[in-house]
């Protein structure tokens, strides 16, 4: 028999998104945080450059609305953009009231003001954060302030199987009335009841070989909403950053944060040449599917495993307190950024397409809520301007809470729910296939769906996905389930619904740079899923 557990509401995710609406909700309902790992392990963790936002006296609303608009390649919804950009310093004043110490400097009446950095796409300095970095100072307040509070309970290893939707179990209504949780540890399944469920499980860098994002960003709750009736838009746009570091053994890339470019760090072909500038007149600080295009053009053209990135003409005591852990990671790894550049590769980083959702974060699905980046809101457009992605998190967490608030009183729980059927599974002997099956389908997502791509290779990537669903779905019918089961049926789906997606868009725009058709298309539009 499953164990039964009730919360007001239910947040599946651990990262800046989910514990700031459980910090804003807190005082008002009892509430659930899921973690697959420990409460930091999440993407929030590895943001390195900051939130953008428009803080600084030579900057307007405006700019960074422009900026916006112009990185997400004619895609982009304006009144999100507006919506978004305007909450901004709202929201930054918030998390300064939650602890976040971002990073100050004094000018020359030795006034403390908060240091803006400038990153690729924008046109002012307006880039708030913690040297470099600033997911760690966010991620380390909130988590302080959650686990203080009486009413947030958080649950860590404990990843969810699926959501509960009332239509599948004869009541009339679609609404989310829970989840299926596995407890990594146990092996023990608790059926979770909640007034609201939201969905804060960030991105699926891991359907690609070579990711920046941590072993925990497999898709999960893109996946699961896919499967509990969900639309899903523009999932063709996964952000490649240009600059990870560099190293034979995966385990050693780690981000390389775009500040480096935007305090003038440049891109160096192995002779020690540079080339952005013949690919867009902006150089190192154009938007970040042209940087990422051009490193993979010359990678490919030159046969070479990386390029360089330089910033020795900054002196070195400028380069330690900028980038501190930047610079500690590099010296660890046999690399002095301060007077040597250091190799770097293009990597999966940010799913730019998810759920979709309105401007309060709610879904197709009543009761359930998509914020981060999990979520399709049409901020992004067809490419994410560096450290807006932070800033939405925040922004749609407080407009999610909002709506939840406003509506407490007058959801009742849900009635009873059927407990986790494993009356009909075994035990595996075969645990090899489940890791063969993982790495297989990361290496044809890199090698057939990556940065550039052509119809053949998104067709035969198709292929091979529709080959392993088949493998995995009867794999998870007879055998008992595991952590690494779960996330690889939710990361098949979610590769699948990558690839569907790019073989629709017939045109180059943004993070989808096809050979087949190079040129976009006249008129712009999103690319919508909707299931069966």
């Amino acid at each position: 028999m499953s164990q039964q557990a009730d919360y007001d509401v239910l947040v599946i995710g651990s990262g800046a998104a989910g514990l700031s609406l459980a910090l804003e909700l807190a005082d008002h309902a009892n509430i659930a945080v899921l973690s697959k790992a420990a409460i930091d392990a999440g993407n929030t963790q590895y943001a390195q450059g900051g939130i953008s936002a428009v803080l600084g006296q030579d900057d307007t609303l405006e700019s960074h609305i422009e900026d916006t608009l112009n990185a997400g390649a004619g895609l982009c919804d304006t009144t999100t953009v507006n919506f978004v950009v305007s909450q901004g310093p709202a929201r930054i004043k918030w998390l300064i009231e939650q602890g976040v110490q971002f990073t100050q400097t004094a000018d020359n009446t030795g006034q403390m003001n908060y240091h803006l950095t400038r990153e690729g796409g924008h046109s002012r300095r307006r880039v708030i954060h913690a040297e470099d970095a600033t997911g760690r100072a966010v991620i380390t307040s909130l988590a302080a302030k959650t686990s203080a509070h009486p009413n947030i309970r958080i649950f860590e290893r404990h990843i969810v199987i699926d959501l509960i939707i009332g239509k599948k179990f004869g009541l009339a209504s679609r609404r989310c009335l829970g989840a299926y949780v596995f407890n990594i540890d146990t092996g023990e399944v608790t059926v979770f009841r909640a007034r609201f469920v939201v969905l804060a499980t960030g991105g699926a860098g891991n359907a690609y070989l070579h990711t920046s994002n941590p072993t925990v960003a497999t898709g999960d709750g893109i996946a699961m909403a896919w499967r509990a009736g969900c639309y899903v838009a523009n999932m063709e746009f996964i952000q490649f950053h240009p600059t990870c570091f560099y190293h034979v053994d995966d385990s050693n890339v780690f981000l390389i944060s775009e500040a480096v470019r935007g305090e003038g760090g440049r891109l160096l072909l192995p002779n020690g040449e540079p080339f952005m500038h013949k690919f867009d007149h902006r150089a190192e600080l154009a938007p970040r599917d042209i940087v990422a295009r051009a490193t993979d053009h010359e990678i490919k053209r030159l046969g070479c495993n990386y390029v360089f990135l330089d910033i020795t003409h900054q002196p070195a005591d400028f380069i330690i307190s900028h980038f501190p852990n930047i610079y500690q990671r590099c010296l660890d790894l046999g690399y002095d950024m301060t007077y040597e550049p250091i190799p770097v590769v293009p990597a999966a980083h940010y799913t730019c397409g998810g759920i979709m959702t309105d401007l309060t974060g709610k879904t197709d699905v009543e009761g359930l809520y998509a914020i981060g980046e999990v979520a399709h809101t049409g901020l992004h457009g067809a490419n994410r301007m560096a450290s807006n992605s932070l800033l939405e998190c925040v922004v749609f967490a407080h407009a999610a809470s909002q709506d939840i608030f406003n509506q407490l009183k007058n959801i009742p729980f849900p009635p009873d729910l059927p407990d986790w059927d494993a009356s009909r599974v075994t035990d595996s002997d075969e645990e090899v296939v489940v890791t063969h099956n993982w790495y297989e389908l990361r290496r044809f997502m890199w090698d057939y769906v990556g940065i550039v791509r052509t119809t053949k290779r998104l067709q035969r990537a198709k292929n091979r996905i529709d080959l392993l669903q088949r493998e995995i779905n009867e794999y998870y019918s007879n055998f008992r389930i595991s952590n690494n089961l779960i996330e690889l049926r939710n990361l098949a789906l979610v590769a699948d619904l990558i690839v569907r997606s790019a073989l629709l868009r017939k045109e180059s725009r943004g993070l989808h740079y096809t050979l087949d058709y190079p040129q976009p298309a006249p008129i712009s539009h999103d690319t919508i899923l909707i299931p069966d």
